[in-house]
């Protein structure tokens, strides 16, 4: 979609400043499902098995823009999902020794709706695609509604923002492996989300969940450049929620995998896909009772005085289990 073209400007702009000084090595996209019921868990933003290292500092700025519009009954169900999110986090990690990192999530949840209305029914037109209802729909409306057995058991129309749920972390090394042609890693971690976030503006859920997982990459460095593996399993559970207190699931599974290329010291391009199991039941509806499968394409940018910013653009390969279209954006400095 707009990748293509943001990554040729962003190529434009740095191919004189970048830093050249090491490989490009390959790290996971910091991106999780953005759809309004979901994102209000506490699922993972970094799945990426590379701890910070002892006495030093990680910084991540990561900002993601989510359109969502989807419309589903059954008999007994109705569903409209139409609204956009804008999800600025800060995570700041510390690397306690060489083994092992504490850190601190932040989010700030900005949802209304929007300007990506008309540039994706354009985007639909232009090339045949399905609209979905979203051309008839009103534009820059805000409205996330489920209506269940004739009572209406989740309803928001009105924009907002504020702070959402935060979250702690700490990560493990298991294993780090370096040699002069490759290194692997692999990691535990743990995020406990708490329940700071509003739950009738839907940027908390009001439960307190961990998230326990086990991450793993590769990095080869070859004459082709670096060749990167990278992958994510691990379960979430949850106290009782107060969104669909009564369909919602305490135990969820998730993971991911990617892989990518970094041809030069300063630039690389990935593919990741994000998965988990559904976070409600006692629905036919996919928004509510499937699991997700999200893909990421993208790359990354490295600059001087180790900054990297992530880009990336994600869609619902299971439709309506994800926001249509998310745009990531993750800058990440190293102190």
């Amino acid at each position: 979609m707009l990748f293509p073209r943001l990554v040729i400007m962003s190529c434009i702009l740095v191919a004189t400043t970048a830093a050249t000084a090491a490989d490009m090595e390959i790290t996971p996209f910091r991106a999780f499902n953005q759809q309004p019921t979901i994102q209000i868990y506490g699922l993972p933003v970094d799945s990426s098995a590379r701890l910070t290292q002892s006495g030093k500092y990680t910084v991540a700025f990561i900002q993601e823009i989510a359109s969502n519009y989807t419309v589903s009954r059954s008999s007994n169900e109705q569903l409209v999902f139409d609204g956009e999110i804008y999800r600025s986090s800060i995570i700041m990690r510390y690397g306690i020794s060489e083994k092992f990192e504490v850190g601190l999530n932040v989010p700030y949840i900005v949802d209304n709706g929007g300007f990506l209305d008309s540039f994706l029914i354009d985007w639909h037109s232009f090339f045949g695609m399905p609209q979905g209802g979203r051309d008839t729909a009103t534009r820059g409306a805000v409205n996330y509604s489920y209506r269940k057995d004739g009572v209406q058991k989740l309803q928001k129309n009105r924009s907002g923002s504020g702070i959402g749920d935060i979250s702690l972390n700490f990560g493990i090394k298991l294993h780090d492996l370096v040699d002069a042609d490759s290194r692997q890693e692999i990691a535990f971690r743990g995020d406990l989300k708490l329940p700071t976030g509003e739950v009738a503006a839907l940027r908390g859920s009001g439960s307190s969940d961990l998230a326990l997982s086990f991450c793993g990459m590769t990095n080869s460095f070859t004459r082709w450049g670096t060749i990167g593996l990278f992958g994510s399993v691990g379960v979430l559970s949850m106290t009782d929620s107060r969104v669909l207190a009564d369909q919602h699931n305490n135990v969820v599974g998730f993971g991911s995998a990617g892989v990518g290329w970094g041809p030069y010291p300063w630039i690389s391009f990935k593919v990741q896909l994000n998965a988990s199991t559904p976070f409600y039941k006692g629905s036919s509806l996919a928004e509510l009772s499937k699991p997700s499968f999200m893909l990421i394409t993208g790359g990354a940018l490295k600059f001087p005085d180790n900054y990297q910013l992530d880009i990336g653009v994600s869609e619902d390969i299971s439709v309506r289990t994800a926001p249509d279209v998310t745009f990531h954006f993750a800058l990440v400095k190293a102190f």
